[in-house]
């Protein structure tokens, strides 16, 4: 493989992998540099790390102070990959609960702050402030986040909804994230939402309200990750010809969807492995991603391709390895000449009009 460490900018770049889902207390999951030189090892050139795991970095620390961000950016290179972004999915999910979820997602905040919604959310939003300096301090351009949910519980409409509900939903997260996404302009950093059942933005009408409601600020973006398209039946390949232009990141996650007699798209409260609709390890399953390198290249797509790795049948291990591969080879060097420059012919405004019969 190329030492992607010194590619240039100006196309797609990695394969990457984002660590969420293989930090843990074993080695070599257990510090930033042992995950790190695995990832080198594996073959990824980036990572895009979790920023509120302190077994990998200080989110406080790196907003405040360069040095430590100029640590960091070094630790990654003696091992061999770069940080391609930060995350906050966690803390971004606490930005926007419903009561609903409350308990559940008290898990996602520090126990002082639990069965407190008020001091959780407002710590939640402090998190995004921060990934935003740190992002900057870093040298990053975009930065990966989840909208949280006021209105997921009303997703269906039944119950009627009451007139109002989903402008008012849209209006409070509105205001809750764009004193954050202003952060993220003063730091010249996208802030990406993952679109994904789940959040208020969970698909691309969803994030059309959200957009509208914020004044279409230049620094909401859109995480594509095709596999949570799949899986409500959206049309994943349109959705990049309709949202190119706000496509930031890029999760590069496979899945299958396959609806019974029993079940579909909600899945019927089944487990991940029997529900129709299931993440697999990248070549598994139905997404096409020939086509998805297409058209992100086509519309000059310049973030990192980054795998997730989520598989309900296959060990993490093994979609590691497998997945760089998968990646790599989708990877797509932009033409930089037209195939047919050997037969072209002189031209000029004269020459055109004559050739048009106008002269």
């Amino acid at each position: 493989m190329p030492d992607n460490l010194s590619a240039p900018s100006g196309q797609m770049r990695g394969p990457g992998i984002f660590l969420a889902q293989f930090v843990s207390d074993e080695p070599p999951f257990d510090t930033l540099d042992s995950i790190a030189r695995w990832a080198a090892d594996t073959g990824y050139f980036g990572i895009q790390i979790p920023s509120g795991e302190p077994r990998l970095m200080d989110l406080a620390l790196a907003a405040e102070s360069q040095d430590y961000c100029d640590e960091l950016k070094e630790r990654c290179r003696a091992a061999g990959v770069e940080i391609s972004e930060l995350s906050t999915h966690i803390q971004g999910q606490l930005v926007a609960v419903h009561p609903a979820c409350g308990e559940l997602f008290d898990d996602f905040a520090p126990p002082h702050l639990r069965g407190r919604p008020e001091a959780r959310t407002a710590w939640a939003i402090e998190q995004l402030h921060l990934a935003a300096k740190a992002s900057q301090r870093l040298g990053l351009k975009a930065h990966a986040t989840f909208s949280g949910a006021l209105l997921w519980p009303f997703v269906y409409p039944w119950p009627q909804r009451p007139a109002g509900l989903v402008e008012e939903g849209f209006a409070e997260l509105a205001r809750r994230w764009r004193p954050i996404l202003d952060s993220f302009e003063e730091a010249g950093v996208d802030l990406c939402f993952e679109i994904h059942p789940g959040e208020d933005l969970h698909d691309g009408a969803s994030f059309e309200r959200f957009l509208e409601a914020v004044d279409h600020h230049p620094r909401a973006k859109i995480l594509y990750d095709p596999s949570h398209l799949l899986l409500q039946q959206l049309d994943y390949r349109g959705f990049i010809d309709r949202y190119h232009e706000r496509i930031g990141m890029f999760h590069v996650k496979d899945a299958e969807f396959t609806p019974s007699a029993a079940s579909g798209v909600y899945g019927g409260y089944q487990s991940w492995v029997d529900r129709p609709g299931r993440f697999r390890s990248l070549g598994d399953g139905q997404i096409d991603f020939k086509t998805i390198f297409s058209k992100l290249t086509q519309y000059g797509f310049k973030g990192w391709a980054v795998l997730e790795w989520e598989c309900c049948l296959k060990d993490s291990a093994q979609g590691a390895r497998e997945g760089v591969d998968f990646i790599h080879n989708h990877m797509i060097d932009r033409a930089s000449r037209t195939f047919d420059d050997f037969a072209g012919v002189d031209a000029s405004p004269a020459r055109n009009r004559k050739i048009l019969g106008l002269e």
